[in-house]
């Protein structure tokens, strides 16, 4: 039998298993960081499978070894990550979240898994390769910036040194049983943005008398947008989005500040830097207009994934 049928065929054989650890995962997801349980179910499987791992990588993070015939010809790693988002799941499935206010809603369920399904297809038939693979099930994806960097500081992809690494990421919008990819710019840089506008509260009948930080904060947003179609050259991928806007205060009571959180996306390191830029310009212009205060705190994320076209 060739190694692809073989592999394919183990595929089938497993795919139950497999599911049912996609489950298990989904119904105990875990924050950023906080992937104890999920690691300690890794390395369960990693344990039963007989392949070496070492855990407590960037805290939460786990990396197994699976060694073919002559190792060192090629090394080659496999990587998934871990955390769930902070959502509330209303899914009515027997596998729902049991922690409430946490959910797998990015998949990162199905990429631990479908990784421990790859570990036990490859373990089964080390035999028939040259070389070695590197599993490695990364904490914190969705915080910026990440567990990526504190594993590869850690060394995560030295002895042995990797040559090249593989992973994949579950998406809506292509079919069942299709697997797409693409060359070069995949996806987007991200930055997360943290704002907070002060202001001067008072009682919503006397408006003359505040410094209106629920009306800064609209000005703010209606203007970010602004940024995209009026400073990137139109053929460039930009995005600018904000999903959290709170402004404590009531019905008749403007609140001394409000605060939001938001998102930059873009493939263009220049527009990331310009694009901030003008964050910063806006928000203070504003807020210098109606004698507020604008605090941006900038966390920078993820740069831009690129494929290599030849791998």
């Amino acid at each position: 039998m060739m190694l692809s049928e073989k592999i394919k065929q183990l595929s089938q054989d497993y795919f139950e298993e497999i599911k049912s650890y996609r489950r298990h995962i989904h119904q105990n997801p875990e924050l950023s960081f906080e992937e104890y349980k999920t690691a300690e179910f890794i390395c369960s499987k990693l344990e039963n499978f007989g392949i070496p791992y070492k855990k407590g990588i960037a805290k939460t993070g786990v990396v197994g070894i699976i060694e073919g015939n002559n190792p060192s010809k090629k090394i080659v790693a496999l990587r998934a990550d871990m955390d769930a988002l902070p959502i509330t799941e209303t899914n009515d499935i027997d596998y729902k979240s049991k922690n409430v206010g946490v959910m797998h809603a990015c998949g990162h369920d199905v990429h631990t898994s479908s990784l421990i399904g790859a570990a036990k297809i490859l373990n089964t038939i080390k035999n028939d390769f040259e070389g070695t693979i590197k599993l490695i099930f990364q904490p914190s994806e969705e915080k910026s910036p990440g567990g990526a960097n504190i594993m590869i500081q850690e060394g995560v992809l030295e002895n042995p040194k990797v040559e090249s690494i593989l992973g994949q990421h579950v998406f809506t919008s292509v079919p069942v049983g299709k697997v797409a990819y693409c060359f070069g710019k995949m996806m987007a840089s991200t930055d997360e943005l943290y704002i907070t506008i002060k202001g001067k509260g008072g009682h919503g009948a006397y408006p003359h008398d505040t410094k209106d930080p629920v009306m800064m904060a609209a000005q703010f947003l209606v203007s970010v947008q602004q940024i995209v179609s009026r400073n990137v050259n139109p053929v460039e991928p930009a995005v600018v989005t904000f999903g959290k806007i709170i402004g404590n205060g009531a019905p008749n009571i403007i609140p001394d500040e409000v605060y939001l959180e938001g998102t930059v996306r873009t493939f263009n390191e220049d527009i990331r830097k310009i694009i901030i830029e003008q964050i910063h310009k806006i928000g203070n212009a504003i807020c210098d207009a109606f004698g507020g205060k604008f605090i941006l705190n900038h966390v920078e994320g993820y740069p831009t994934l690129f494929n290599d076209d030849a791998l």
